[in-house]
């Protein structure tokens, strides 16, 4: 009946005509504007054939649909925002064809429909998911809202309060979950799906579901009186506000969206739901998340052709096994590769493999993994005191204490117990790979891998060649790192690597607005609504004092043109007082546990005390302006640097570093994305007016030259 690139319509027995998604060239379906286009002509087939009595939608896939193809649909963002809105409006008439067909329909949602996918799936009249599927919107994530009429048809379908709830939160969900809103009609073991949508439709077809009145219910008006809408919508946004906080625009859009078309038909709802994603699709939010998003897909690929070029690692190693290697060989082991753990130290050996227990055990609380699963991968660490097992080792990771003399000793220990050719990795966060290497007869094979803490949690592994690391070592390390499911950058070593040597002149910016008089808490305050998790005095205290103090003073050392201090600092007088913070219970704050064993902080009038005698001129306002200027401009300066002394090769990977490192504000998209919103001009004219706090706040000349021609690090 139809056959085009991504989609065929094939009649079957019956009358019924069905459309499947089959995107040539591709493991996936995707919305891209040749299957928007494709939909609306098979619809028009399946119209024009008078024999059809029903439709089934289906894909040849192991996905039904994973949404909109960003990389396309993303350059329609440039279009003014009423060109925008007549675009989804002309999209969606697509959909429209389809809902609209004279006879009953049903999808059989076989795998992942998210975004555009789940839309389709709306725009029918009955859905049947396999058990193995999910559903859901994940626009949110990216800064928008759903386009395809999801803002329409789904309170229609479920009620406004689960259609807010789903759509502001951009979650993915499980068959249970979508039964128990009616977001489907029903689930099936995936064995099972295709039969059992065809019995759906041939009852619908034989009358025995007034697949009329559900078709009528998605396109009318959504039943809510005065009362009901006040209470529904009022409650929603004060949740929703909560949530999402000031930053993120779209969750809040789409609350505003429902509600506005809520008295409305679907064509009418339409109009209002593609004039709210114009509108913050336009944002600057919206482009540093897709901007995130298409950056991510990038380092993957990246990734992946470094990896080819090492080795692959069956079995590794983890030599301390503190915190730090309990946490490394439970990521390794969770995604299937086995660990050996080494210490000196049983009582070593116990941590290591209680916070690995801890962790799993988390996992099965959460119904993530199942109790023999668990007890399968902590199976797989197997702790040790000796090095008798390593000739089978394909990668190891030291992970001792963060001191040069203790770290050459197990690294040439370790490289003495393993096969010729093994790869082996430093974590450490500061300490020269070079200097590290000059321990090893083979400097070839070593390198760094940086984790970052809590290692399960945190995405980023920054892993940092040396002078003489070969690139086979390079290639085993990223694959390595990929397969435990982490996002890996390739650093060239240098003072701090790439991510400590940025955050330190946040970090020293800090100090110095302290210095000239600033409250520390209100600091915080001022980052936190600039979008940071946590404010630069709270970072240190969860860093750790002493830690930052160590970090501080290699930078230091490294770049003394602009991150030697000249004074006395705020983390100086805390350190030089043993108030390393969280890890001891006092720092810029103090600490105290919450009903939930959390450390909860408190602003600590004896930080005020001490901080007094740096402080020359005692406490001054500074506005809000000022703090997040003083803080960010350094940051966007040293990242530049990185960039110019070839530390990463791409604006990419160094925005991608502080997201996935340290928690940089995702929808500002990276120190880089930041200074192109705000504009390079305006960055050089900010760096001017602070020029009296020294050479931290000088321009480099590529930032010059580019503010000068109107250049950006980022092309649309």
């Amino acid at each position: 009946m139809f056959e085009g690139q991504s989609i065929r319509v094939t009649k079957l027995d019956g009358g019924i005509a069905e459309l499947c998604f089959d995107r040539q060239g591709d493991v996936i379906n995707k919305f891209d504007k040749r299957t928007v286009e494709e939909l609306a002509a098979a619809a028009a087939a399946i119209k024009a054939d008078s024999s059809v009595k029903g439709l089934l939608v289906t894909s040849a896939k192991d996905v039904f649909i994973v949404g909109a193809d960003i990389t396309e649909f993303g350059k329609n963002f440039e279009m003014s925002e009423a060109e925008l809105a007549a675009w989804a409006i002309h999209a969606n008439q697509s959909f429209n064809a389809i809902e609209d067909l004279p006879v009953p329909s049903v999808v059989a949602i076989n795998g992942f429909a998210l975004g555009g996918g789940f839309e389709m799936c709306l725009s029918v009249d009955y859905r049947l998911m396999s058990a193995a599927a999910q559903i859901g919107f994940p626009e949110v994530k990216l800064g928008l809202i759903p386009g395809f009429g999801g803002t329409t048809r789904f309170p229609r379908l479920v009620g406004a309060d689960n259609a807010i709830e789903w759509i502001a939160a951009g979650g993915q969900h499980k068959p249970e979950a979508a039964l128990k809103v009616h977001a489907v009609d029903g689930v099936t073991p995936p064995e099972k799906l295709r039969e059992s949508a065809l019995k759906l439709l041939n009852s619908a077809i034989e009358g025995k579901f007034d697949w009329k009145a559900r078709r009528a219910q998605k396109t009318g008006k959504l039943h809510l009186n005065p009362l009901e809408a006040a209470m529904v919508f009022e409650t929603a946004k004060g949740l929703v506000a909560q949530q999402a906080g000031p930053n993120m625009p779209a969750p809040m859009t789409a609350v505003s969206v429902i509600q506005k078309a809520a008295g409305l038909g679907r064509d009418e709802a339409l109009k209002i739901e593609a004039a709210g994603f114009a509108k913050v699709a336009k944002t600057t939010v919206a482009d540093a998340l897709i901007g995130i998003f298409l950056s991510d897909q990038l380092l993957k690929k990246k990734a992946k052709t470094v990896g080819k070029t090492g080795k692959p690692v069956k079995h590794s190693a983890v030599l301390g096994a503190g915190i730090m290697g309990g946490g490394i060989a439970y990521t390794s082991a969770v995604k299937g590769v086995p660990v050996t753990m080494k210490d000196i130290a049983p009582k070593q050996l116990d941590l290591g493999m209680s916070e690995a227990n801890k962790l799993l055990s988390k996992e099965v609380e959460r119904g993530k993994l199942k109790p023999a699963k668990a007890g399968g991968v902590l199976a797989s660490i197997r702790p040790v005191l000796s090095y008798g097992e390593f000739k089978d080792i394909d990668a190891v990771v030291e992970a001792v204490t963060e001191n040069p003399k203790i770290k050459k000793i197990v690294l040439a220990e370790a490289e003495a117990a393993v096969a010729p050719g093994t790869v082996i990795a430093s974590n450490t966060s500061s300490i020269s790979i070079d200097e590290l290497a000059t321990a090893l007869k083979a400097p070839e094979n070593f390198l760094g891998m940086h984790f970052f803490n809590p290692v399960h949690r945190m995405p980023l592994v920054e892993v940092i060649y040396g002078e003489k690391t070969s690139k086979e070592a390079i290639g085993t390390i990223v694959a390595y790192a990929s397969a435990m499911g982490k996002t890996p950058i390739v650093v060239k070593n240098c003072p701090g690597f790439l991510v400590n040597r940025i955050l330190f002149p946040y970090f020293f910016g800090f100090m110095g607005a302290i210095r000239d008089g600033a409250d520390f808490v209100k600091i915080d305050k001022a980052m936190e609504k600039f979008g940071w998790p946590m404010g630069p005095a709270y970072l240190e205290d969860v860093v750790g004092i002493d830690t930052s103090h160590h970090v501080g003073e290699v930078l230091a050392a490294g770049y003394p043109d602009r991150m030697a201090p000249k004074d006395k600092s705020a983390l100086d007088v805390m350190y030089e007082n043993k108030r390393y913070g969280q890890k001891n219970g006092v720092g810029f704050y103090k600490y105290e546990t919450d009903p939930k064993g959390k450390p909860k902080k408190i602003a600590d009038p004896a930080s005020y005390e001490l901080i007094k005698s740096v402080q020359p001129n005692g406490q001054v306002e500074m506005s809000e302006e000022e703090i997040v200027d003083r803080h960010m401009l350094p940051m966007i300066i040293e990242t530049v640097r990185c960039l110019d002394d070839g530390i990463v090769e791409t604006p990419t990977e160094a925005d991608m570093g502080l997201i996935y490192g340290v928690g940089f504000p995702a929808f500002r998209g990276g120190a880089l994305k930041y200074a192109d919103t705000v504009g390079l001009k305006t960055i050089i004219e900010k760096c001017a007016k602070y020029a009296h706090l020294g050479k931290l706040y000088e321009p480099t000349e590529s930032m010059k030259k580019m503010a000068a021609e109107g250049k950006t690090f980022y092309s649309k």
